[in-house]
């Protein structure tokens, strides 16, 4: 190797820190006055050009949490309760917690541990100290005091009395910490008997620089290794889930519907009234649903008492739920469930010259879930709506085989099926080809009539589906867990690909 060559080639941390290869990384940042990152950054372009060899290890580190930061000060909580024993002997056990300043969770443990050495007894609601050389040091207290660092170098019995101070809270944390220890090669040697003088060496080509002959002319410039791994750049890009939404936006847009907004906090009355769900449905249950703990606005009188009929009563020829309809429960508030919400609220604001209508929203909705790989108490939903009074359900169908064509969906089926607010209603399954199966992505169908007439006036077809958009990522980017659509982890959100062309 050309220790010419290499000697132009070294940048000035790297030259700052030659003279001191052999003390160890810290005083190599102490002697050099740079920061850790930048010793670590030039020992590795020091490697690559065989100066030296770097050797990682990882070992296990033992640290002190809270609590044995605090009882190395003050003592174990077995410890104080020792020296109040020493004086009474016996502690009636409602009080010992107190006479010996533990809280509740240290006098648990303190009675566990020395119940578990044999220098307590428990009889009669009173804590008896045993026959014990309770002066002589616990095997946790000699520990603390010592406290070595390096889980490998522990014997047996530190071993164990470490795994008994793991078990109980914020005394000790093991965590994995890595070494770096730095070998010189004969090469490196050489480079260092070079003696080796700060000289100006150009760094980069500026404009500047080309402007005057005498700032470069007979100068050295660094050498650079054109083969050296150059690090990754990574541009800036929208969130992945944030992309897809853009692209259904679009596909939406394409299908001729105007796109809707509404509010993540709703009142029950259009979360759950307005689409003619009852008041004792299990869905409306703390179960199914997130409550807000206040009292939310309804609309005028005229749509409230129409629904209320809807319910009470039935419209056009139905004959509603048969019960009394309560206004409180409609006031109740919540986190909506389902972006169908919008839907009611839009349909109960459009005006004649804007029927026929397509509308669509995309938004969060919220369910009082147990959170696993495929359940989240919060996830994105995609709703459309088509008012038309000539609109029927073979128009439905075709709706939504254009829709989740667009979406990327070869294969789609229509199973029937049943919701409260539409009939006929079916379940959207569409064909995974890899996986050779088929998923269900939600739900369509027609609003019933006690859903559109006391919101339009008359009974109006209106086609409405609300498949989860959430399920369709997970396919389209091959995510297992559903939680990793949140995670935010910059090193996998880099690695994802872009969602289809736009």
């Amino acid at each position: 190797m050309d220790k010419q060559k290499i000697l132009d080639s070294l940048s000035p941390n790297e030259i700052k820190i030659l003279p001191y290869l052999d003390e160890g990384i810290k005083n190599i940042c102490l002697k050099s006055h740079l920061d850790k990152t930048s010793v670590l950054r030039s020992l590795e372009f020091l490697e690559k050009k065989n100066i030296v060899k770097l050797i990682h290890e990882k070992r296990k580190v033992i640290e002190l949490g809270v609590n044995g930061i605090l009882y190395r000060k003050k003592g174990l909580p077995e410890r104080r309760l020792l020296n109040v024993l020493k004086e009474k002997r016996i502690l009636i056990f409602q009080e010992a917690g107190k006479q010996s300043s533990l809280s509740d969770e240290e006098f648990k443990a303190a009675i566990g541990v020395l119940k578990k050495k044999g220098m307590i007894e428990l009889k009669n609601q009173r804590i008896i100290l045993s026959n014990h050389e309770i002066s002589k040091k616990l095997p946790e207290e000699i520990f603390l005091e010592s406290f070595p660092s390096d889980f490998q170098n522990l014997t047996k019995e530190q071993k164990e009395t470490f795994n008994s101070l793991h078990g109980r809270k914020e005394i000790v944390h093991l965590k994995d910490e890595k070494t770096t220890e730095i070998e010189i090669t004969a090469f490196g040697k050489e480079i260092i008997d070079s003696k080796i003088k700060t000289q100006v060496l150009i760094e980069q080509i500026t404009p500047e620089l080309l402007k005057k002959d005498s700032s470069w002319k007979g100068k050295k410039f660094r050498r650079y290794d054109l083969n050296s791994k150059t690090p990754e750049i990574h541009g800036g890009k929208r969130h992945f889930v944030l992309q897809a939404e853009d692209y259904a936006r679009k596909v939406w847009t394409e299908m001729g519907f105007k796109e809707m907004s509404g509010n993540l906090v709703e009142s029950s009355f259009w979360n759950f009234d307005a689409l003619f769900t009852a008041q004792d449905h299990p869905v409306r249950e703390m179960q199914d649903t997130f409550f807000i703990n206040s009292e939310s606005e309804i609309p005028d009188k005229k749509i409230v008492s129409k629904v209320k009929e809807s319910h009470e009563r039935g419209v056009s020829g139905s004959k509603g739920w048969q019960y009394s309809w309560n206004e409180k429960d409609a006031r109740k508030t919540v986190l909506r469930t389902h972006t169908t919400a919008v839907s009611v609220r839009t349909l109960s604001q459009l005006k004649k010259d804007e029927i026929p209508g397509k509308f669509f929203a995309i938004g969060k909705v919220f369910r009082n879930e147990t959170l696993d790989w495929k359940h989240g108490f919060e996830f994105n939903q995609t709703e459309g709506i088509v008012v038309d009074k000539n609109a029927n359900f073979r128009h439905l169908l075709g709706y939504l085989k254009q829709f989740f064509k667009k979406m990327g969906f070869e294969k789609i089926r229509f199973r029937p099926s049943f919701f409260p607010y539409t009939e006929p209603s079916v379940e959207i399954d569409v064909w995974h080809p890899e996986r050779k199966i088929w998923f269900e992505l939600g739900g369509a169908g027609i609003f019933r009539p006690e859903v559109v007439v006391p919101l339009l006036g008359e009974n109006i077809p209106v086609l409405a589906w609300g498949p989860g958009f959430d399920r369709m990522l997970m396919d389209y980017y091959e995510i297992k867990d559903l939680r990793e659509l949140y995670k935010n982890n910059i090193t996998q959100l880099r690695k994802m690909k872009f969602w289809r062309k736009m």
